[in-house]
C-alpha cells in the first residue's frame, strides 16, 4: 500500500491492516487444511473492501444494522384499495356517525394488510380514513379532516394533497405521540409540522413550547468552531426553521386582513386569534434550538419536539433521542434517505428507516411519506434528474 502524505495514525493503520490481509492469504494459501475454506472480510469501509478485493479476498458489506435492503420497499403509511372495496369488505359493514365524521368497521382480505394509523384510500369511491383498530380480518375505519379547505387551515396552512392532509391530521391528532415524515426535497415537511407545533402550542395551548434539533453533519467542508451560546451555535443549522417561520408568521398576520368576495370587502373567518396578532418575537419565543449533543439524561415534558435531517442519526443516537420524551410530548422525526450525510450510514441502516419500521402498526405513531414537491417547478425537476 502506498501512502500519500505524512504518516499518522490512520496511514499506518490502513497499511497495517493491508500488510497482515497480504501475509494472512499467502499463509491460507500455504497451508492445505484451509485451502478450501472460504475467507470474507466484512466492513463497512469502502477503501478497505477495493483494497481486500485487489489482494483477492471476497468482501461484504456489514449487513446486521439494515433494516431494509432497498428503500424503496420501505412502508408508506399509505394503502390505496381497489374500486371493489365495500362489495368485498361490506358485508356485516357497520357505520357510526361521530361529528363530522365516519367509523365504519368493514371485514375482508385486505384489512390484514392494514395498519393501525395508516391511511386507506381510493379516488374511485372518494375515501381517506384513517385505520383506528384492526384484527384479524376486520379493521375500523376513521375518515380523516380535511385539511385542503381553508376552514380547517393549520396556522394559516391548507394541504395541497392527499399526503399533506394525512400529514397534518396525524400532526393534529393528540392520540398520535410519535410521527415520522419522509420525502424528498420541496414536499412540505418542515412548513406542516411547523404549522401544526404553532396551532397546537400557541391557540390550543396543548404543549409548552417547541423543541427543534438536528444532527450536526456538513454537507461539504466543515466549517469549523462556531462562537455564541447553544442556540447561538446552532442558528447556522437552522436555515429551514427561519425560512418556514417567515412564510408561517406572514400567513399568520394575513389570515384576519380583509378580502375582496364577490366585488365586497369581507374579513377573513378564521378560528384562530392568536395566529392574527402572532409577531415574530411571540413565535420565536415558543420555538427553543437544542444541540443534539447535550440530549442525554433530559425529560421533555409537554413539549413538541422537532427532529429535522433524522436521516443523518444512527439508530442508536434515534434512540437515544426518542426515550427523551415524557407525559405529553410528541416526537415528530423528518428526514429524505436520499440525502445521507453521516459517513458510514446507508439508506437502510439509518436511524429513520429504523424507527420507522420498528414503530410501524403502533397504536400511538403514524408514518406517510410525501412524494409530490410543492416548493417550485425547478425544485421538483431537480429531483427528478439529478
Amino acid at each position: 500500500v502506498k501512502v500519500f502524505g505524512n504518516e499518522n495514525n490512520l496511514a499506518i493503520l490502513v497499511r497495517w491492516i493491508a500488510h497482515e490481509m497480504f501475509h494472512y492469504r499467502k499463509y491460507l494459501v500455504s497451508d492445505p487444511s484451509y485451502q478450501n475454506r472460504q475467507v470474507i472480510l466484512v466492513t463497512k469501509d469502502l477503501n478497505m473492501r477495493i483494497k481486500a478485493r485487489t489482494l483477492g479476498f471476497e468482501v461484504q458489506d456489514y449487513l446486521s444494522d439494515k433494516v431494509i435492503e432497498d428503500a424503496d420497499l420501505l412502508y408508506t403509511g399509505m394503502h390505496n384499495v381497489p374500486a371493489d372495496f365495500w362489495e368485498t369488505h361490506g358485508d356485516g359493514l357497520l357505520t357510526k356517525k361521530e361529528l363530522a365524521h365516519t367509523i365504519y368497521q368493514v371485514q375482508g382480505p385486505l384489512c390484514d394488510t392494514f395498519h393501525v394509523n395508516g391511511l386507506v384510500y381510493s379516488d374511485e369511491l372518494g375515501l381517506d380514513a384513517v385505520v383506528l383498530k384492526t384484527a384479524p380480518g376486520s379493521a375500523v375505519l376513521h375518515t380523516t379532516v380535511d385539511h385542503t379547505h381553508q376552514i380547517n387551515a393549520i396556522f394559516g396552512i391548507v394541504a395541497k394533497n392527499r399526503e399533506q392532509n394525512f400529514a397534518l391530521n396525524l400532526l393534529m391528532d393528540q392520540n398520535i405521540h410519535f410521527v415520522t415524515l419522509l420525502g424528498q426535497a420541496g414536499t412540505g415537511k418542515t412548513l406542516l409540522t411547523l404549522a401544526a407545533g404553532l396551532e397546537q402550542t400557541l391557540e390550543k395551548k396543548i404543549y409548552q413550547e417547541i423543541i427543534m434539533t438536528r444532527v450536526t453533519v456538513p454537507m461539504g467542508e466543515d466549517i469549523g468552531f462556531l462562537p455564541g451560546t447553544e442556540e447561538e451555535k446552532m442558528a447556522p443549522w437552522m436555515g429551514a426553521l427561519m425560512d418556514n417561520l417567515e412564510v408561517l408568521i406572514d400567513f399568520g398576520n394575513r389570515r384576519g386582513d380583509q378580502h375582496k368576495e364577490n366585488g365586497k370587502f369581507k374579513e377573513a373567518q378564521t378560528p384562530n386569534d392568536w395566529a392574527r396578532s402572532a409577531t415574530q418575537d411571540l413565535v420565536r419565543a415558543r420555538i427553543k434550538v437544542k444541540s443534539l449533543n447535550f440530549m442525554r439524561g433530559r425529560t421533555f415534558l409537554n413539549k413538541f419536539v422537532i427532529i429535522d435531517e433524522a436521516q443523518n442519526l444512527t439508530p442508536n443516537q434515534m434512540k437515544a433521542l426518542i426515550t427523551r420524551a415524557g407525559p405529553g410530548t410528541k416526537i415528530v422525526c423528518l428526514g429524505n434517505l436520499t440525502q445521507i450525510d453521516t459517513p458510514y450510514l446507508t439508506e437502510g441502516s439509518s436511524g429513520l428507516a429504523y424507527v420507522v419500521d420498528r414503530f410501524r402498526g403502533w397504536n400511538h405513531g403514524g408514518h406517510v411519506i410525501l412524494t409530490r414537491g410543492e416548493r417550485s417547478p425547478l425544485a421538483d425537476y431537480a429531483n427528478e434528474v439529478l
